[in-house]
């Protein structure tokens, strides 16, 4: 197991996730990329907790993507299964697990301040913190897909389920976009990935 985490963590990090895992009677599964989430974690039927992570992320989204999935597992354990998902006490449990890996052997030094201000506060999801999300983007295989803020105004895009819009005006943080087959309004973070239509 260490030696296949070593091919999706940063180096530094090996250790002490593995160490971690271990202690939590982790079942760790990677698996082909879902583009509806990172990871998940679930306690199957047999007691054993199991954390799903897409094999297609950097190694520092791995990283943070596990750590996230672990600390919901640690969150469950301590205060019972009543607590919200992303509640406060997974929140104080994800910043406790991570600050151990916020150093520089582990993230680069241009993440580590917009780390720092991420794990404030953490949100639900690393891709809804729209500055760190970018950051860390320029750590991803390169893709034919764009940012929404990315593509100008008119433009029309698809998204990963098929469906096309078209780019509208920009509200105080989301990006209002009609969908051309229903001429429904959504709203869409700065930061969602999609394919432009030439």
């Amino acid at each position: 197991m260490q030696k296949i985490l070593s091919n999706y963590l940063p180096q530094a990090a090996v250790t002490p996730v593995f160490d971690l895992i271990k202690s939590h009677h982790v079942y760790l599964k990677i698996v082909n990329e879902r583009v509806t989430r990172h990871g998940d974690y679930r306690k199957l039927p047999d007691g054993q907790h199991q954390i799903t992570i897409n094999s297609n992320l950097n190694s520092y989204r791995f990283l943070i993507t596990l750590i996230h999935e672990i600390a919901h597992l640690h969150a469950f354990k301590k205060y019972g299964r009543v607590i919200k998902p992303h509640g406060l006490e997974w929140k104080h449990t994800f910043q406790q697990l991570m600050l151990p890996y916020l150093r520089p052997e582990i993230f680069p030094m241009q993440l580590l301040p917009l780390l720092a201000i991420h794990f404030k506060n953490p949100k639900a999801s690393s891709d809804t913190d729209a500055k760190l999300s970018l950051a860390l983007k320029q750590f991803d295989e390169p893709n034919d897909k764009n940012y929404i803020f990315e593509i100008p105004f008119g433009s029309t895009f698809r998204l990963y389920n098929g469906k096309i819009f078209v780019r509208g005006n920009k509200r105080v943080k989301r990006y209002e976009c009609k969908e051309l087959a229903t001429g429904r309004v959504y709203l869409f973070n700065p930061n969602a990935e999609v394919e432009l239509l030439k």
